[in-house]
């Protein structure tokens, strides 16, 4: 009886052992679905390889964000002929960034929604891509750079050349053989192997080089913002844009300013966020709560572009006509400008309402610089009308995100002009293309 026993506890165990690896073949399967057809197909299985990237310092957090969309599509192409993992870069230090207190190895969750990620490619946090190495290691790294004496002509190519910047981008070689650097604030990360890649193409240009000159698991590549985009605007473009959605703890925070300050709501403004990969809205479709929507850039733009924007006193000015044209008396200002800038601005107004999203303590703690920016422009987006500031990609970003709300593209793409020229020429309109 012992033994009949003994025999049906190891049979159920077979079982439930059976299920269970039938379960995580089907998640992998998932999490590494790059939205292909099953063209029923079966070769040798591949090992996963990772690829990881960064920007140069310089850059901002909006530049970046344009930076993901060109790696994630070359992540794509790559999953046509083997498995790779894109490694998401940590977010720290950046220039814009200036309030007092430590942001480095902010994770990508903080700011976007990682399953919508994951329908376009497979993606991981870096810290997670350390758990799955068991050792804090990168096995090669390609350094992009131009090429030595620049160039006449454009042409695609690349070639492993001497590095042109003395300090190698920061990368230095210890006693041991082994390549430090930065690494996003994780001091213990080194690199096997380390080389100055000069480089001239699109981002998918590199994918032959990745797949047959290369044979670590891992490959970095810094400055990635070398590689261009594939085709800019188009489908696989758009695709990797619309995947990038917030993070919904700070749509949802936006959208609370938005009900209490500027009587606006997703179903009264037809702005209703659906999954990306099923939402295709028509021009016009989304209405938008009742104000407008600037960006008023200031601080480096001030001395960098200071002929291309207009003062404070021109920017209400030209806010004023909209208020009338459109017959609103409310206004959301997101700017950089410091708070008195801000309140000179609002005492040109008698009556309208201008608002601004000010963070507590808390919330700025939990989400730092980017998630205040993401803030901004998630409640700018939502405005009947929007203008931004001359080729500023934070206002890019803004004019993308209502192009996936549906917006009419009249009520998108503007700028406001300097003081000195009322007649400004427009931002180029880069709608929205499904297919």
């Amino acid at each position: 009886m012992r033994t009949k026993e003994a025999l049906a506890k190891i049979l159920c165990l077979f079982c439930i052992c059976l299920l269970f690896i039938v379960k995580s073949e089907n998640e992998i399967n998932t999490a590494y679905d790059t939205g292909n057809k099953d063209k029923t197909t079966f070769a040798e299985a591949k090992a996963v390889r990772y690829l990881l990237y960064d920007v140069n310092p310089g850059e901002g957090f909006n530049l970046r964000r344009d930076v993901y969309m060109r790696v994630a599509n070359l992540v794509k192409f790559l999953n046509e002929d083997e498995p790779w993992v894109l490694v998401l870069p940590p977010w720290g230090r950046l220039y814009h960034w200036q309030r007092d207190v430590e942001q480095i190895k902010i994770p990508w969750k903080t700011f976007f929604d990682l399953d919508s990620l994951r329908q376009h490619i497979p993606v991981i946090e870096f810290e997670d891509y350390l758990k799955v190495r068991g050792e804090p290691v990168i096995d090669e790294v390609y350094y992009l750079q131009g090429f030595k004496g620049g160039w006449t002509h454009w042409e695609e190519k690349l070639n492993i050349t001497e590095c042109l910047d003395s300090r190698s981008g920061g990368f230095r070689q210890d006693d041991d053989g082994r390549w430090r650097h930065w690494f996003f604030g994780y001091e213990e990360v080194y690199a096997k192997k380390f080389a100055c890649l000069s480089y001239m193409g699109h981002a998918g240009f590199i994918k032959p080089f990745l797949m047959h000159n290369t044979t670590g698991r891992s490959v970095y590549i810094p400055q990635a913002e070398e590689m261009l985009h594939d085709r800019y605007g188009h489908k696989g473009y758009w695709e990797a844009r619309r995947s990038m959605v917030f993070a919904k703890h700070l749509r949802d925070i936006g959208d609370e300013f938005r009900a209490k300050h500027l009587t606006s709501t997703d179903q009264e403004d037809n702005t209703v966020l659906e999954d990306w990969t099923k939402m295709r809205r028509k021009h016009g479709e989304a209405k938008g709560g009742p104000y407008i929507a600037i960006h008023l850039r200031r601080r480096d733009y001030l001395w960098a572009r200071k002929d291309e924007l207009p003062s404070l006193k021109g920017a209400a000015k030209h806010v004023k006509k909209l208020l009338k044209k459109y017959d609103l008396l409310k206004v959301y200002v997101a700017t950089d400008a410091p708070k008195e800038e801000y309140e000179e601005f609002k005492s040109y107004f008698k009556k309208a309402e201008i608002y601004r999203y000010e963070p507590t303590e808390e919330v700025f703690n939990k989400y730092k610089d980017g998630g205040i920016a993401i803030i901004d422009q998630w409640i700018a987006a939502h405005a009947r009308y929007f203008t931004g500031s001359h080729v500023s990609t934070f206002s890019f970003r803004i004019q993308e995100e209502r192009e996936i709300l549906g917006f009419d593209p009249e009520m998108t793409f503007n700028r406001m002009c300097g003081d000195k020229d009322q007649d400004c020429e427009q931002p180029t309109k880069w709608t929205i293309i499904y297919d």
